[in-house]
């Protein structure tokens, strides 16, 4: 059974990014009723504890994922993957691993975009053009490149054969009660919030 991911920081830890409302609706009902609604779809799936009980969460929701055909379990269990990745990568501006050092992961933006600055604009660029609702993805190759990728949905890049890394839910009720339809001013503000060692750390594992 999964259960709803405890955040590694208040409610209002993150604001004015995101605001402590925001969190509540996002985080303690839509991503609750994600949970709820994977915890009813997985008896009989193939995809419950039986036979995969050495994974861990993160890795069984990956594996549904990639294996499930499209339909509620890949949505939900999409959606829960989604948004665990989205509120784990984030703590308070200012604190430590706020900004990105001279890891891996960085050197490797370095390389392929020149400066982390041409990242950013072309994954808000990417985030902002999305049509409808999803998300936008920082994901890596096997061995290493970095591609951007736009998820419709509950789509995960894990879904292609990819490591995700880095996203930005770019459905309304993440940003509306904060921005109302200023999606990019929305996606400007994450940039102070990201923690870059948990993201280091998912590319390094990848």
């Amino acid at each position: 059974m999964f259960k709803l991911v405890d955040l590694p920081y208040a409610p209002d830890g993150l604001a004015p990014a995101i605001s402590a409302e925001t969190i509540s609706f996002h985080h303690g009902k839509h991503l609750q009723t994600y949970v709820d609604n994977l915890n009813k779809l997985l008896p009989g799936s193939g995809f419950d504890d039986a036979g995969h009980s050495g994974l861990d969460p993160e890795s069984l929701l990956k594996e549904i994922v990639a294996k499930a055909p499209a339909g509620p379990l890949f949505n939900n269990a999409g959606q829960v993957l989604n948004h665990e990745m989205y509120f784990l990568q984030f703590k308070p501006a200012g604190d430590a691993g706020s900004q990105p050092g001279m890891t891996k992961l960085h050197q490797q933006i370095l390389s392929q975009w020149g400066t982390l600055d041409a990242f950013k604009e072309e994954f808000a660029a990417k985030g902002a053009g999305l049509f409808g609702s999803g998300w936008v993805w920082l994901a890596a190759e096997k061995d290493g490149h970095l591609v951007i990728t736009q998820e419709p949905n509950a789509g995960n890049p894990a879904a292609k054969g990819l490591a995700p890394i880095l996203t930005f839910d770019v459905w309304e009720h993440a940003y509306y009660l904060d921005y109302q339809n200023r999606r990019p001013a929305y996606m400007a503000a994450l940039w102070d919030i990201l923690d870059w060692t948990v993201l280091e750390a998912r590319y390094a594992a990848r």
